[in-house]
């Protein structure tokens, strides 16, 4: 990573807001045009060299194609992720499921245009978090934003990252399926991402932050999207109770097993712009980065089967797809600092936990996280971190840092406490938007809108079927 790149000929970069709306020509068909314009440049600002559309630019055109590649895969993700969860749910709440994690899409893609890259990314306060000189992206390209990825453009960088910031809140639908009003859903994402997500994205990240300060290494997002995630949808789960009718002799399985491979493969397919995309160019790291990713991948898919099979006596579909998503999630932190062989050995284990996490765990303490969230993306997001201190190697990428198993045990050390900020954090933050959000607005349907089903309640639409209705 290296400094800022220069300014575009011709283009003199604006670092205020106001100083670019001065420099600007208004047209003057009346009075009341040139004051709503400079109040409209005084807010947004100015365009700046990140827009530049001439003039010599000093990037790597492979990296920048390697990097908006991966940002377009991580967010197929996404609808990758709407088709795993809404194959799991009942078929009632097929389309709540679905639409609950596109709106994420679309709500996030604008929070993070408006305020949340900078409060990820932008100039240091205090260690924690970014100010606001950098809201709707103005700026960025005169105020060393290009440091964080100097061979591409700043503006290809914040894309990609905005793929992260899209699909982590949008993992905590699993921990609140089947139970929350939708209005009450967007303003908690919303907060969420906020509060939760973008702060901790600027402790791991962020120029300045704390635990990158203190050598944490996150190749991709253990912490900051897995664990955030995970643990969020377990204090959801708890905080919103069981599901009506969930206990005794009830017990859900997967309404559409298809779908649920159909999410998987989508997932598995993006992950390699998630993971692989976060060496942020298209060099050796990123190579290493995709094959750990994929055999990861396959070893945890192979260790729930095992495990599946010696505790149930039968291995199942839906287990197999569970534990592929756990191997993405454990190698994520570790992608691009381990080696193929010890990437092995993170997906076997997180195979293992996220099956315990998942089927063992949560019967024992009797929380409904309906898609375990918290089983699949906060056990294995808080194993690959740990692990990643352990198997991290300099010989992989000199970036980074040896783990325990190179002579370095103090890099565990760091690691944990990594884990235990994004958990605190997380934990705290998640229970006081939804005890907000709860006063406010209410989170939890009624019971009988939860009984009828969500789809048709809130949204008058069906999964399946014909659709027709008496008028």
């Amino acid at each position: 990573m290296g400094g800022r790149h220069p300014a575009a000929s011709g283009i003199q970069l604006q670092r205020e807001g106001v100083q670019a709306a001065s420099s600007v020509r208004l047209p003057r068909f009346g009075f009341g045009v040139p004051i709503i314009g400079s109040s409209l440049l005084l807010l947004f600002g100015a365009p700046n060299a990140a827009f530049a559309a001439s003039g010599p630019v000093p990037h790597s055109s492979g990296d920048t194609a390697w990097l908006l590649t991966s940002a377009a895969l991580v967010l197929l993700m996404t609808p990758g992720l709407a088709f795993y969860y809404g194959g799991l749910v009942r078929r009632k709440n097929v389309v709540t499921t679905l639409f609950q994690v596109f709106v994420v899409v679309a709500l996030i893609s604008i929070q993070w245009v408006m305020f949340g890259y900078s409060l990820a990314f932008g100039p240091d306060v205090g260690h924690l978090v970014g100010n606001l000189s950098w809201a709707f992206l103005n700026n960025i390209a005169s105020s060393g934003g290009a440091s964080y990825a100097a061979t591409v453009p700043t503006l290809a960088f914040s894309i990609f990252q905005m793929m992260f910031a899209i699909i982590t809140p949008a993992l905590i639908v699993g921990g609140l399926a089947e139970r929350v009003k939708f209005s009450s859903f967007i303003a908690f994402i919303l907060l969420w991402a906020t509060i939760v997500y973008d702060p901790l994205a600027h402790w791991v990240w962020g120029h300045g932050g704390w635990l990158a300060g203190l050598g944490m290494l996150d190749f991709a997002g253990g912490s900051v999207v897995h664990i955030s995630s995970g643990v969020a949808g377990l204090v959801a789960a708890i905080y919103l109770g069981r599901r009506h009718a969930i206990g005794g002799k009830v017990v859900i399985r997967a309404h559409n097993v298809p779908m649920v491979l159909l999410g998987t493969a989508l997932l598995w397919f993006g992950w390699f712009g998630f993971n692989a995309g976060s060496a942020l160019s298209a060099n050796s790291v990123a190579v290493v980065a995709f094959m750990t990713t994929n055999t990861a991948t396959a070893a945890a898919a192979l260790g729930w089967m095992v495990l599946e099979r010696l505790k149930t006596g039968r291995v199942t579909l839906v287990g197999a797809c569970a534990g592929a998503v756990a191997g993405l999630v454990a190698v994520t932190p570790a992608a691009g600092f381990v080696t193929p062989a010890a990437s092995i050995l993170i997906g076997l284990g997180s195979g293992v936990v996220c099956y315990l996490g998942s089927s063992v765990l949560k019967h024992r303490f009797g929380y409904d996280d309906a898609l375990d969230a918290f089983g699949g993306h906060g056990v294995g997001g808080t194993f690959g971190a740990l692990a990643t201190g352990i198997f991290a190697t300099v010989a992989v990428n000199s970036a980074g840092a040896n783990g325990l198993l190179y002579g370095n045990p103090r890099q565990l050390l760091i690691q944990l406490i990594g884990v235990m900020a994004a958990w605190t954090l997380s934990g705290v933050g998640t229970y006081l938007i939804l005890r907000l959000v709860d006063a406010v607005m209410g989170l939890r349907v009624k019971t009988e809108d939860e009984t009828m089903g969500l789809d048709m309640v809130l949204h008058r639409e069906i999964a399946y079927g014909e659709g027709e209705e008496t008028a």
